[in-house]
């Protein structure tokens, strides 16, 4: 009675220049199943791409400022201040002027200020000026000279939080006890 074909279905064929041929597939999500009366279908919002970094290579030297809100990769020399939503500087890179970014990675030489939410510095950074951070991370070999200072955010109080010195000590502890807010080992930082 009924009888299977061995054939493929034929697919329609395109014209040159012309748009692909529609599959049956294609065909049925296209035509609405409600009919004409039914809601049209909701556009799915698209998550915002992320473009490729903006790269100096290495043979590239960049006099004055870089700002925007992407992502910068350093592999030559940029002379001038560089404000920019995230840092690399590669190994082979150089900065000289201050950094200002969410945040940085760095395995080349900065000299100059960094502020930064999140600083990273690897075995090969080298990093020559005061760093403002919120999280900092540095790698065994890694060279900075400079000052190391933590963001201060008041909190509800009204109050600093973050690192405070150890308080003055009163008086002289007794014999044997090292002085209030000092160890045996040395000076002791207290954490707010």
């Amino acid at each position: 009675m009924f009888s299977k074909s061995t054939k493929p279905p034929q697919r329609p064929v395109s014209k040159p220049g012309g748009p692909p041929p529609l599959s049956q597939a294609d065909m049925q999500r296209a035509i609405p199943t409600g009919g004409m009366n039914a809601p049209a279908p909701q556009p799915q919002p698209q998550p915002k791409p992320q473009g490729a970094a903006s790269v100096i290579s290495n043979s590239l030297t960049l006099e004055g400022g870089i700002s925007g809100e992407g992502e910068l990769q350093v592999d030559g020399l940029v002379r001038g201040d560089v404000r920019v939503g995230r840092v690399t500087v590669g190994e082979t890179g150089q900065i000289e002027g201050s950094v200002i970014a969410e945040q940085v990675e760095c395995r080349g030489r900065i000299i100059g200020s960094i502020t930064a939410k999140q600083i990273r510095l690897f075995g090969t950074a080298h990093v020559d000026g005061d760093i403002t951070h919120e999280q900092l991370a540095m790698e065994t070999g890694a060279f900075f000279q400079g000052r190391s200072m933590k963001f201060q955010r008041p909190n509800q109080g009204g109050q600093q939080q973050g690192y405070s010195s150890p308080a003055p000590s009163q008086g002289h502890a007794p014999m044997g006890q090292p002085p209030q807010g000092h160890s045996p080992m040395g000076d002791v930082i207290k954490l707010a």
